[in-house]
């Protein structure tokens, strides 16, 4: 019964050894962490549960020397669970500390980082301004540079009418002669016509004038050459 009892006060302390090295690992970690703040949650978290185990195993240890037969055995044991519980304080002592200075540290760094975000949206606005200002500027010009290309639009438009109109008037005098070059050449053909008909009629009476002439010619030949015929 002794021997059992003895492996369980081993083993309780075994576990109180090993919580107490957890707790200052994650003091450590607590000691050395940058944020955010629910990193720094997480760790507390994990830090209150080893506690929680190392108290149950420390009170455990105590009452199994309560248990102990020998007052040596019983002195022994309590005095190691006192050890432990002080040193558990101790452990506690210093979380509180790395907590403090790790709260510290975070609040630090985001007050710097608030700054930093402030003299970023400082500069950001002022840049956005000049960008605006710049936007500003480059709308001014593209509407000045729409401005000189619609009146450069509206003179060509003006030109180019102007040559229409002198192209219709062109078109116009062009048709103008034309008919007129129409009416003459009519006038040409039936003047044409008419000296052809004339030109017809005469050589038709020169024929009639040169036939009766030979006629004639004949005719005196005859009574000249045959005057008994």
């Amino acid at each position: 019964m002794a021997s059992s009892a003895d492996v369980h006060v081993r083993i309780c302390e075994q576990e109180i050894i090993k919580y107490d090295l957890e707790i200052k690992a994650l003091v450590q970690d607590v000691s050395e962490c940058t944020g955010p703040q629910s990193k720094l949650t997480d760790f507390n978290v994990q830090v209150k549960e080893k506690f929680s185990n190392l108290r149950q195993r420390i009170q455990d240890l105590k009452q199994m020397g309560k248990e102990q037969d020998k007052e040596s055995d019983k002195l022994n044991l309590l005095n190691k669970a006192e050890g432990h519980r002080k040193q558990m304080l101790s452990n506690q002592t210093a979380w509180r500390k790395a907590n403090l200075a790790c709260k510290l540290s975070i609040d630090k760094l985001e007050k710097e980082d608030l700054l930093n975000s402030e003299d970023m949206s400082i500069r950001h606005r002022k840049m956005t301004k000049e960008s605006l200002a710049q936007t500003s500027s480059g709308i001014t010009e593209s509407l000045m540079s729409i401005s000189r290309m619609m009146a450069q639009q509206v003179q060509q438009s003006e030109e180019t009418m102007s040559t229409l109109a002198t192209s219709s008037r062109t078109v116009h005098e062009t048709n103008e002669e034309f008919k007129a070059m129409t009416g003459t050449i009519q006038l040409g053909r039936k003047l044409i016509i008419k000296y052809n008909r004339r030109e017809l009629t005469d050589k038709l009476l020169i024929f009639l004038a040169l036939a009766l002439f030979l006629a004639t010619v004949l005719y005196i030949l005859k009574k000249r050459l045959f005057p008994f015929f």
